[in-house]
């Protein structure tokens, strides 16, 4: 997916320069819809684009709704896909239904942005709750950021501010975006003002332990995916930047105390992937007993072979964990893919990831019926 990080160096080179570009940003969706809320496409005061809301099915119609937004200022709710001839007529084919919502961006209409910037490039949490549609018109575009206890700007009563604000932390806490509806004054129970909660967590993390050369290829695929990818090995002559220039940190250190520190810190949660590559009892066992005790985490999964997998699922009943912890991971590591080098065996473990994380069954789409694309909730042991 195309976040609004992976667009904002372009967005803020705009800002930066008092230019007025044009954000679309998609808001909700419904039915099998190819981008999920917080899909971003940034049309600059030049004609250039970047981003993406919808993989190349309605890029240009919102690259024509973005041009008008930035003439005119007047930022717009448009919906796509409402019937099957709107959907075809702007190339809508998949049968989804995308809102999408366009905005002016420049200093002057959204001065918090360099702050925002600053939060989401830091790595924190930071939500940015706009009004979407409202009976008053003025209303529409106006917006608040949330950061823990701080609050800047207004939506226009402080009945609102308040309610919004209030869900807009829920919505930080787990990481999620999505369209919240109030009475036009900010009323809980009642209708006329939606407010889209973008909700700029830090990006999910996957730990890669073992840095051996199916690392590298796994890290690179961490990055492809979203992930803050940490690769730590105990052995320094092996962890070295150069041997993983796609990993955003790699750590000298034995696994289960960084492993261990890490949750102490509070930097593991539901979202983090935790990828054992050792292989080396004397690494993964100590590893293991941390990472499936943890309370909180996305997947954990470990590589080795069929008899690797038996002996180390001895020694972690021998060293005391039980069955119902151990169910917790995923080994040997990746889905049945025939994969043999490791760019293949990293495809096949990014795409276990993903279905355990979306509630996937790893058959191909082709000999089952239904939706394409799961629904959040649906996801396993993640939480965003």
């Amino acid at each position: 997916m195309v976040h609004v990080r992976d667009v904002l160096g372009e967005l803020m080179a705009i800002w930066r320069s008092g230019g007025t570009a044009a954000m679309a940003t998609v808001v909700r969706t419904f039915r099998s819809a190819p981008r999920p809320p917080g899909a971003a496409m940034v049309v600059g005061p030049d004609g250039a684009a970047s981003g993406s809301v919808s993989g190349g099915c309605v890029e240009g119609a919102v690259y024509e709704l973005g041009n008008e937004v930035i003439a005119d200022g007047v930022a717009r709710l448009q919906r796509y896909g409402v019937s099957d001839d709107d959907a075809f007529a702007v190339g809508l084919t998949c049968g989804g239904i995308l809102d999408v919502f366009v905005e002016p961006v420049s200093p002057t209409a959204f001065p918090e942005l360099g702050d925002v910037a600053a939060d989401i490039d830091e790595h924190r949490p930071v939500a940015v709750a706009t009004v979407i549609a409202h009976p008053d018109p003025a209303w529409v575009g106006r917006r608040i950021v949330v950061r823990g206890d701080e609050v800047a700007g207004t939506l226009g009563s402080s009945r609102a501010d308040a309610a919004v604000t209030d869900d807009a932390r829920g919505l930080l806490a787990t990481g999620r975006s999505e369209v919240l509806t109030y009475g036009p004054d900010g009323e809980r129970r009642g209708e006329g003002m939606e407010v889209f909660v973008a909700a700029h967590a830090p990006r999910p993390r996957m730990l890669v332990f073992g840095a051996i050369d199916f690392a590298a290829a796994v890290a690179r695929q961490g990055s492809l995916l979203g992930y803050r990818v940490t690769v730590c090995d105990a052995r320094p002559v092996f962890a070295t930047r150069a041997r993983f220039p796609t990993a955003d940190e790699v750590v000298v250190e034995w696994p289960n105390r960084y492993l261990a520190a890490q949750a102490e810190a509070g930097a593991v949660d539901g979202r983090t992937v935790i990828c054992v590559l050792t292989h080396d009892p004397k690494f993964d066992v100590p590893l293991l007993e941390v990472a499936l005790r943890l309370p909180e985490v996305g997947y954990i999964g470990a590589m080795g072979s069929r008899r690797t997998h038996e002996d180390r699922m001895q020694r972690l009943r021998d060293a005391g964990l039980t069955d119902a912890e151990l169910g917790g991971l995923a080994s040997p590591i990746g889905l049945d893919l025939g994969a043999r080098t490791p760019e293949e065996t990293a495809v096949s473990i990014a795409a276990e990831i993903i279905a355990r994380r979306w509630g996937g069954s790893g058959r191909p789409l082709a000999d089952i019926g239904g939706r394409i694309h799961h629904e959040q909730d649906e996801r396993s042991r993640s939480v965003n």
